[in-house]
């Protein structure tokens, strides 16, 4: 065999030795597929297990961040809603999510996570419309401050935004390529408009809760709403435009007598940098306190 062949053989091995290394040690080449969705936007495709970075993630038949599920005798059922706050994303195994800690935290509690990464409340209210309540007995709407500002349900990035893939990447190095190193995909214009909505966005998206909570009413459900604030907000404080919003998210509340939780204050009391792994998603640590305190509202 001559020195080409030889090289050939090598940089072959080399090449699987790494894409198995990719696949077997941080999931690659099997990422978290989403479809696209005429009113909900999109949604994660549903019957998928993956394990990303070590961490287990499920989807069930419902799109949910949840095992499959029957009714369980003496048991209080809990729908969650929310965005990657309760879903977890790559970075939070199956058994750390909110919706896993609270259900953990009583035996008597059956909980359901219907989320997706950057859902705001019209997508949230979509899923309900399309997939009703699951008779829960209570429904729980986890939003954060950059939500109240949330654009309509769009699908126009699926399968474009290489965050939102709809099929398998040919192979594991691939994957890591397009993801990391390749330039970006350009997204379509129309999406480029949909995200610069003019307008009323808040009073839209309070809307959207209120039917959330009609919703809720309508089929005998609890209903509570809780909203976490960015990590910046914590430190050098909000907005002017952030403090208005939530203004008049907390008066819509208290008109509507909404039962609800505002984790500023609450999350005040810690360390904020303990409480976050970045600017807006929560650490193990933020995400006890949320379950902890959502169980007791339960």
């Amino acid at each position: 065999m001559n020195w080409i062949g030889i090289a050939i053989v090598i940089l072959s091995i080399a090449l699987i030795l790494l894409e198995l290394t990719l696949r077997i040690l941080f999931g690659f080449g099997n990422p978290l597929l989403y479809l696209g969705d005429a009113e909900i936007g999109y949604l994660l495709a549903p019957n998928q297990s993956v394990k990303r970075f070590g961490n287990r993630i499920e989807i069930n038949e419902y799109a949910m961040r949840s095992p499959k599920f029957t009714p369980k005798p003496s048991t209080k059922r809990v729908l969650m809603i929310g965005d990657s706050i309760i879903n977890g994303g790559w970075w939070t195994d199956q058994k750390d999510t909110v919706s896993e800690l609270i259900a953990r935290s009583n035996n008597h509690l059956e909980v359901l996570n219907a989320s997706a990464n950057s859902w705001s409340p019209r997508n949230e209210l979509a899923y309900l419309k399309r997939f009703g309540t699951f008779h829960a007995d209570v429904i729980v709407l986890v939003i954060n401050t950059d939500d109240l500002f949330g654009t309509p349900p769009t699908a126009l990035g699926v399968g474009r935004d290489r965050n939102y893939p709809d099929r398998k990447p040919p192979s594991a190095i691939w994957e890591v390529l397009d993801r990391y190193l390749l330039p970006a995909p350009k997204l379509p214009a129309e999406l480029t408009q949909i995200q610069a909505e003019g307008g009323d966005r808040v009073g839209i998206n309070l809307d959207a809760i209120r039917q959330i909570r009609d919703i809720a009413n309508q089929n005998n459900a609890k209903f509570v709403l809780t909203i976490t604030p960015l990590l910046r907000e914590l430190t050098t404080g909000s907005r002017d435009y952030e403090i208005t919003a939530r203004q008049r998210l907390t008066e819509m509340t208290q008109t509507e007598q909404i039962q609800f939780l505002d984790f500023l204050s609450i999350f005040k009391s810690s360390d904020p940098q303990t409480l976050y792994r970045d600017h807006i998603h929560l650490s193990p640590s933020g995400n006890r306190i949320l379950s902890e305190r959502i169980a007791q509202a339960i």
